[in-house]
């Protein structure tokens, strides 16, 4: 349960905490700015598909990587019509990449982009000045058209395969925009309505929904009460029920009744508007498996610089100019990076889908690689490992002469007329029953106790086991407050109330385990309800901690060189979400959650946090896998292709070179479709 206390410390500490939760790493901004320049060359999706018919023409018309000496279709002067195309495809195809390499070579630090575009101009210019010799010479030169062609749709596919799984967040933010009516029913006065557009609505708007209607705008009822239908947006499954001065969130689904609502929140503020912010936010967040690959592909560049020349220089010496060329630029067409451009893109599309289809939104994708090296994950306790509603729980009856209706009719009864939580559940517990509580007279507060009442001459108290003063030996469910019903000085029964453990709880508690994840629980609710709960999931606890306190205690971890998880409720949890180095929000129901989390699932189940840690184990280990393909491939065929092994009869033909370059790019592709979590 979270104290007055907290919610207050959180207004002081979330706004200046939250500045500082994403600082841990510094070259977040410099990657992101890297990454968006690259794609902001054009729309990669329109540009593969106008590229793929000419490309796919090319590689029909062009011997087959050195296996054949003409193309599956041929004709006369077929490598004149493939030197036509491939000057298309080269200056449309293959203009997002130049511009890339040039932002790369300006900022010195040449990578992916760079690497590409050497290798399709060099191909290219190889690949003309083959033909050219063709036909004045009658020389016949290997050409690498077909390499050329395959390497600018596989880098362009890869590319769009990348926006596409950051585009599902796009399919988001429309899908979002959608739960809102385009139009609201104004109330002029009493007897006036009026229908405006949802655009011109104001704060202190009352605005009229009817039964069935998507609500327009964030707003609090005045008017009626319904059970409203949130699970779109907050992932709670089951409508609630919503009265006078109760909030209501807009795009969300009225029920059976009509409200009068007054607006509270409109455009930049509304809870709508901050998930299309969030999701705009999400999109070209640069993992770090994501800068890996840039860096493997910008040491490639400099090893296939070095292995060119080198070959170029001792080929030259050994043999003539010519077979020199050709050692050079056969190096260079098999640094083309066909695998490396797909490992991460291939992967990311994938995990992406699999999320969705989780309930689980990623913010940011560093996460996986920060979650499967995590050392400390720490989970707050209501609402996360349990239900967060006070519940009958258990009931024992001392009494012989007592029936357990009498005594629920007994304790609904003495807490009749009374809004504390605790009384409202037993009350609830006992409807739920079908039994009717007995009136008593005369009803009191003890106070710091519970509460007392007269019938039939005797005096009945329902206080707490401390205030008893006795400890009875009673078994009391993890988490569970006790209260004794007494009548004169007998316990006639106890009743043990709390906030029940999710079902799956325990299961996440042995996962974290499993994969060297420490769980503990820091919660603001008292030591006593806090160490049931901790004992039963055997892990450590802390209790009566507040915003502060929890955002020092991921601090105190963090200063040790640990990296730490946070899940919570991302309310009084929003600072010490934002300084996690993963911030997780169970339940995303909140601005601040929002606004402070790295990780939102939208079901509030602890089984959703099973799915987003195996999630990110085992999309971490397909993104260094394929990487390991992609890259291995490379720097194992660029010293055979230079030749550098030949004087011991250790050599790379062109012809076996695109063979193991088309089978690395398929293992690559094979490997991230057996991506899956259990």
């Amino acid at each position: 349960m979270k104290t007055h206390q907290e919610h207050h410390e959180h207004h002081n500490n979330s706004n200046q905490m939250e500045h500082k939760g994403h600082s841990h790493d510094s070259h977040a901004h410099t990657d992101h700015t890297h990454h968006n320049h690259a794609h902001h060359h054009g729309n990669f999706k329109e540009i593969f598909f106008k590229s793929l018919p000419i490309g796919i023409l090319i590689m029909l018309l062009s011997p087959f990587m050195g296996l054949t000496d003409t193309g599956l279709i041929h004709f006369a002067y077929a490598d004149i019509l493939v030197a036509i195309l491939s000057t298309g495809l080269l200056f449309y195809g293959g203009k997002p990449f130049f511009q890339g390499a040039m932002h790369e070579l300006k900022q010195k630090e040449p990578g992916m982009m760079a690497l590409v575009s050497l290798g399709i101009s060099v191909s290219y210019l190889y690949s003309i000045y083959a033909v050219i010799i063709r036909y004045t010479t009658g020389n016949h030169l290997m050409d690498f058209f077909f390499e050329f062609a395959s390497l600018i749709l596989i880098m362009l596919l890869g590319h769009w395969l990348e926006m596409k799984a950051l585009g599902s967040a796009t399919d988001a933010r429309a899908s979002l925009a959608e739960l809102l009516p385009k139009e609201a029913t104004l109330i002029n006065d009493p007897n006036q309505t009026k229908q405006i557009s949802i655009t011109e609505l104001q704060i202190g708007d009352k605005i009229r929904i009817q039964a069935g209607e998507n609500i327009p705008a964030d707003g609090k009822i005045i008017q009626g009460e319904s059970r409203i239908n949130e699970a779109l947006l907050t992932g709670e499954s089951k409508p609630i029920l919503k009265k006078e001065t109760d909030a209501v969130i807009g795009g969300s689904t009225n029920g059976e009744g009509q409200l009068i609502v007054e607006v509270t929140q409109i455009g930049q503020e509304s809870f709508i508007q901050q998930i299309q912010d969030l999701v705009t936010q999400a999109q070209g967040e640069p993992s770090r498996a994501e800068n890996l690959a840039n860096k493997i592909a910008s040491l490639l560049f400099y090893v296939a610089i070095s292995a060119a020349f080198i070959a170029f220089v001792i080929w030259f010496i050994q043999e003539d100019l010519e077979i020199a060329i050709t050692y050079m630029v056969t190096t260079l067409v098999i640094a083309c990076p066909h695998a490396l451009g797909l490992a991460i893109p291939l992967v990311v599309s994938r995990s992406t889908s699999i999320g969705a289809h989780r309930g689980l939104l990623i913010k940011d994708r560093n996460v996986y690689e920060l979650t499967s090296k995590a050392d400390y994950i720490i989970l707050d306790k209501t609402g996360t490992l349990t239900t967060g509603e006070f519940k009958v729980l258990d009931t024992q009856i001392f009494s012989e002469s007592m029936t357990n209706d009498e005594f629920i009719a007994l304790l609904a009864g003495i807490e009749a007329g009374s809004s504390h939580p605790i009384a409202q559940s037993i009350i609830e517990y006992a409807q739920s029953q079908g039994i009717q509580a007995i009136s008593f007279d005369d009803i009191q507060s003890i106070s710091g106790s519970g509460v007392k009442g007269r019938l039939n001459g005797k005096e009945y108290r329902l206080i707490s086991q401390k205030a008893w003063g006795e400890d009875l030996d009673i078994q009391v469910p993890a988490g569970a407050t006790l209260s004794l019903l007494i009548a004169d000085n007998e316990v006639l029964g106890s009743v043990a109330l709390g906030d029940q453990l999710k079902s799956s709880s325990q299961r996440l508690i042995s996962i974290l385990k499993e994969n060297q994840i420490t769980p503990i629980m820091a919660t603001g609710d008292n030591d006593s309800a806090a160490q049931e709960v901790a004992q039963h999931l055997d892990i450590d606890y802390h209790s009566n901690m507040t915003p502060q306190e929890k955002y020092d205690l991921v601090k105190s971890y963090q200063d040790k060189d640990n990296t730490v998880i946070m899940v919570g409720d991302g309310i009084n949890d929003a600072p010490s979400l934002a300084l996690a180095d993963v911030g997780v929000a169970i339940g995303a129901g909140t601005q601040v959650a929002i606004d402070s989390a790295d990780v939102i699932l939208t079901q509030s189940d602890p089984g959703d946090i099973i799915d987003f840690v195996n999630l990110s184990v085992q999309t971490h280990r397909k993104m260094n896998q394929n990487l390991a393909w992609g890259a291995g491939y490379n720097f194992i065929a660029i010293p055979l292709a230079a030749g550098l092994l030949a004087p011991i009869g250790i050599s790379l033909t062109p012809s076996m070179g695109a063979i193991l370059m088309t089978a690395s790019t398929i293992i690559v592709a094979l490997n991230a479709l057996t991506l899956k979590i259990d």
